[in-house]
């Protein structure tokens, strides 16, 4: 970030300190045994998209559960809020109650939600979150209007207001969600300020593979990815050869590992390694990487040191990890504070 973005204590002038881009999808979880997903062919542990039809037929069938906005940009913003950050976020919902209720629960957090909703086209997505006992996630997602952000649904004002925009990689396989993510991008070059992709999904990264490297090597400041999404993009599950290659991609990646922490690689600089949080008990690990992400880019947007915004991060995949939803229940600002990181 230039200098001249700086101020003596730590706060920044930019008057959003990430704005997000991705899915505005209201999440839908309930609790479910191993055999709910072969019954329903689910990837235990990851997320794959499905059809209108296939999500009457699973969400008809799923346990009673909880309804929550969500999304995972979306999910960082409000995990942002908590910590007493300002986010902007851009995500498409349709004009229907389910994006009302979406558009509200953000806007509710002080969040800046200020994307035009679709007229005359599909409904407002939806992700089905079955949760294993061993607080495994497991996600089918019917994107429906999520998928549909254009170029023309980035502002350019805001991006120019915002320390770090950041997106969401489960959107990048929709064409012209990747066209708003290049123009959002440009946007943030031209105005020196840094830009961030988590992601999201192996799957996407093995699908994507050539065109994720070229996005990332041209456009992406700040790379987040876990365990699982790093062996895909860079081949290897040895933390030095991903050091080595991810120093060559990006100026700063940072790959989380679950109960083992996480690292954050530099560019220019040895590799931090950012001790985990053990959560008050472990119920949920939806969200956990959307609130990791918060915290670090909440703490990058501040100009905090490395080891402190990674700690941040781990703060908050704790809080959200203790609780069933993916976002938080207690405010991250307190736990921050009395963790003296804020």
């Amino acid at each position: 970030m230039p200098q001249d973005n700086l101020v003596s204590n730590g706060l920044t002038t930019n008057e959003l300190d990430v704005i997000g881009v991705g899915n505005a999808i209201v999440d839908v979880l309930a609790k479910a045994e191993d055999a709910f997903l072969k019954t329903h062919d689910i990837p235990k542990g990851g997320m794959i998209l499905i059809d209108e039809e296939q999500a009457g037929v699973i969400y008809g069938a799923m346990a009673a559960g909880v309804e929550i906005s969500g999304g995972s940009a979306a999910n960082s913003i409000a995990c942002i809020a908590s910590l007493g950050g300002k986010g902007g976020f851009v995500g498409k919902v349709a004009d229907d109650a389910l994006g009302e209720i979406f558009r509200h629960d953000l806007r509710a957090m002080g969040v800046e939600f200020e994307t035009s909703p679709l007229r005359g086209g599909p409904a407002t997505g939806r992700c089905l979150i079955n949760v294993t006992p061993d607080a495994q996630r497991s996600m089918t997602t019917f994107l429906g209007a999520a998928g549909l952000i254009s170029p023309d649904d980035i502002n350019p004002a805001q991006v120019k207001r915002a320390a770090i925009t950041f997106f969401e990689g489960y959107l990048f396989e929709q064409p012209i969600a990747r066209d708003a993510f290049t123009r959002a991008c440009a946007i943030a070059k031209e105005s020196g300020k840094r830009a961030a992709l988590t992601l999201s999904d192996s799957s996407c990264v093995e699908r994507q593979f050539d065109a994720l490297h070229s996005f990332i090597g041209e456009h992406v400041d700040i790379l987040l990815a876990n365990d699982q999404e790093a062996i895909a993009l860079f081949g290897s599950d040895d933390i030095d050869a991903i050091a080595d290659k991810a120093r060559a991609l990006c100026p700063l990646t940072a790959v989380t590992l679950s109960e083992k922490g996480s690292v954050l690689i530099p560019r220019d600089g040895d590799v931090v390694r950012i001790a985990a949080v053990p959560p008050v008990s472990l119920e949920d690990t939806t969200g956990a990487g959307d609130a990791y992400a918060a915290g670090l880019l909440f703490g990058l947007a501040r100009n905090f040191p490395l080891e402190q915004a990674g700690a941040l991060g781990s703060l908050a995949a704790s809080e959200v990890i203790s609780h069933f939803g993916a976002r938080p229940a207690q405010p991250l600002k307190a736990l921050g504070e009395q963790a003296n990181l804020l």
